[in-house]
């Protein structure tokens, strides 16, 4: 049997935290690592004490028909990389690398050129997490450099959605 490896270890981590995910569009799921151990996890959902949407049976954004990638604020979740970040020290975080899996609620298919909306972004920079594995197909993933974004300031563009 062959081994699986590392990063795609933590990925299946992550995408195994995602099924915790109360969201009805998408469910994502963080894992936080540093010097191969995991720190946290978080996926999103509503705030503690709060009604998720898979409780309502209802999103907002959906019925107003809002394109992924804007009008967060409308949002009940807490994103997943936002719960990984709150359950951990920051002590623990700088330096880590995080892990995350976005899967479609409608067809379990990976979403599509996931990434980090644009508060996720401001928070993983404030936290010093140094990079990010996105999985994009079973085995397949993207690296992401957080100083790449720090040097390329997405938020200067004027643009919504990714």
């Amino acid at each position: 049997m062959e081994r699986r490896d590392k990063i795609n270890y933590y990925l299946d981590l992550a995408e195994m935290v995602s099924q915790r995910s109360t969201c009805l569009r998408k469910r994502y799921g963080a894992v936080i690592v540093k010097n191969d151990e995991v720190i946290s996890t978080g996926y999103n959902g509503a705030p503690r004490g709060r009604a998720n949407c898979t409780d309502l049976g209802r999103c907002i954004r959906e019925e107003m028909k809002i394109p992924r990638g804007e009008r967060y604020e409308l949002c009940r979740s807490v994103h997943a990389e936002q719960n990984a970040v709150i359950s951990a020290s920051r002590g623990e975080l700088l330096g880590s690398s995080m892990y995350m899996v976005g899967v479609e609620a409608s067809d379990g298919s990976y979403v599509a050129n996931s990434s980090s909306c644009p508060m996720c972004k401001r928070v993983l920079i404030n936290a010093g997490i140094k990079d990010i594995f996105v999985r994009d197909t079973k085995n397949e993933y993207r690296h992401i450099l957080i100083e790449d974004w720090i040097a390329n300031d997405d938020s200067l563009s004027g643009t919504f959605g990714y």
